[in-house]
């Protein structure tokens, strides 16, 4: 009796230790707290607020305050273009291309994706023939070759017979040889 308690116990110890390791962990340093009045999540970093910003204004939408932040059209080289890591030029959404170029691109990815679209419906078209020379009917033989092969060999083995003897006297029992009408 006393192992079984013992065994419940480890168990719901590991239960609760594995548990854990997956729930959001509050610490000192990093705490959310929630206003309820104004719906809008403060963010606070021990007593101090987070660069100085207002922390009722952080990542809130200025227009209205109870939406988040916009995403998309934010201006982030004025937020950030006082950093000296923070780059403008040669940006990849940034680089101004000719028409020419820009139809260059279009024609290489139409072609690459009419390339891989042929190499999908060629796929789709092989894995749904059920008949034929398709992978899976070569795989199925192969398996079914191996397999009756073993058979063969441990049923000579065991009996002394062998292969061939052995499909002379299944085609014997099948009557397909040695019948006297």
């Amino acid at each position: 009796m006393a192992n079984q308690s013992i065994i419940v116990f480890l168990l719901l110890h590991t239960l609760i230790a594995t548990t854990s390791a997956f729930a959001p962990s509050l610490s000192n340093n990093a705490v959310r707290t929630v206003d309820r009045t104004s719906n809008s999540l403060i963010f606070s970093s021990g007593d101090a607020e987070w660069e100085g910003e207002n922390p009722e204004k952080a990542g809130r939408n200025p227009d209205k305050p109870e939406l988040p932040e916009l995403k998309g059209d934010y201006n982030w080289d004025e937020k950030f273009g006082d950093d000296p890591d923070w780059i403008t030029e040669n940006v990849p959404g940034k680089i101004v291309l000719s028409d020419l170029e820009i139809a260059a691109q279009a024609t290489a990815l139409t072609q690459l994706e009419d390339k891989f679209k042929k190499v999908r419906l060629q796929g789709e078209y092989d894995d749904a023939r059920i008949l034929g020379w398709t992978g899976q009917a070569e795989t199925f033989n192969g398996r079914f070759a191996m397999f009756f092969l073993v058979v063969g060999l441990l049923t000579e083995y065991w009996t002394g017979v062998t292969i061939p003897g052995q499909v002379e006297e299944m085609l014997r029992v099948g009557g397909f040889i040695g019948v006297d009408f």
